[in-house]
């Protein structure tokens, strides 16, 4: 096949079902239910089949699991899901629910095996459903510190109008300010005016959040304020700081596309607040198409079939506009 035929084919987007003992796979399967993703893409899983097959059946879904051990195999039939499984997990290793080693253990190959594919061309997207921190913990000894996403790279949170990346994720308020510098602050700026104009979205509108009340700190003048003279002189069109308590809603009401904040909560609150359902993240600096959800694996909930799925059908069909080069940033 010619890479012109290649390229005019539907995209293919992988998802990894995440800790199959969470909400992953329901949420996955359920948003391949919908249809939708078919439309756009050439949708396939990574995991347990048996995980997949399980969630299936609670969610009385009309589909039927499939294993493939290549991407090659996939058939992409309708009602039919392709679950690419490297037999890493025995179905009586899991109960739906609770953290496992075993599903920690197996997680952090599927992690691996995504990164694989989407690397060396062999899916066009791939997005990670839930993790859970307990499991990896068990399985694989990991920290609170240690983070799931890949090493240099940003989340860049949508849902709707409200798109937010923040500076940092998972870190003390306490070390926020350390990490205001005007270098770092400019280099983030950059990345997001690069990310948008590569998506199709010509001379994006970006916003930057101050750090503190009514942007009025050091680190506004010392830092943010030098950033965005900088970017602007590069010919980036960005305004700030600009008072967190109103940048936000400023965004949501569409005077900017996307809001660089400070911190991971600074941002998250409000797109929380605004527009949960249906929010997904994707991570940029990365040469592929990667992206994941904004809520955790809630074991409380897995197995009853009562997970609400627009995040994960946002984040499939947004995969699936951005590998296609089609990616538009209208809420």
């Amino acid at each position: 096949m010619s890479q012109a035929e290649r390229t005019m084919e539907k995209p293919i987007v992988a998802t990894m079902i995440g800790d199959p003992g969470g909400v992953g796979p329901e949420v996955a399967v359920k948003a391949l239910a919908t249809g939708l993703p078919s439309q756009t893409s050439r949708p396939l899983l990574i995991g347990s089949v048996a995980a997949v097959e399980r969630a299936i059946g609670y969610c009385g879904l009309g589909l039927r699991a499939r294993p493939i051990a290549a991407v090659a195999e996939a058939a992409f039939q309708a009602d039919v899901v392709d679950v690419l499984d490297p037999g890493l997990l025995a179905p009586h290793e899991v109960t739906v629910g609770q953290p496992s080693a075993a599903a920690g253990r197996a997680v952090r190959k599927w992690l691996d095996l995504s990164t694989r594919l989407a690397e060396r061309g062999d899916v066009d997207a791939w997005i990670m459903a839930p993790i859970d921190r307990a499991s990896l913990k068990l399985g694989v000894g990991m920290t609170d510190d240690d983070e799931a996403g890949p090493p240099g790279t940003f989340l860049l949170r949508t849902s709707g109008k409200l798109r937010v990346v923040p500076m940092s994720e998972h870190i003390s308020i306490l070390d926020v300010p350390a990490t205001i510098t005007r270098e770092r602050v400019l280099a983030l700026v950059c990345l997001v005016h690069e990310t948008l104009e590569r998506w199709g979205l010509r001379g994006p509108r970006i916003a930057l959040a101050g750090l503190n009340p009514h942007a009025r700190g050091n680190e506004e003048r010392n830092a943010i304020g030098p950033a965005a003279q900088t970017a602007r002189e590069r010919g980036i069109n960005v305004e700030g700081p600009i008072s967190p308590d109103a940048v936000f809603r400023q965004c949501f009401e569409g005077r900017y596309d996307v809001v660089v904040s400070m911190y991971h909560d600074q941002g998250q609150i409000a797109l929380k607040t605004t527009a949960f359902e249906g929010a997904c993240s994707i991570y940029i600096g990365l040469p592929y198409v990667h992206l994941t959800v904004p809520h955790g694996s809630a074991m409380d909930i897995a197995g009853r079939g009562v997970a609400q799925h627009a995040g994960m059908l946002a984040a499939m069909t947004t995969a699936a506009a951005l590998a296609a080069g089609r990616f538009t940033m209208k809420g």
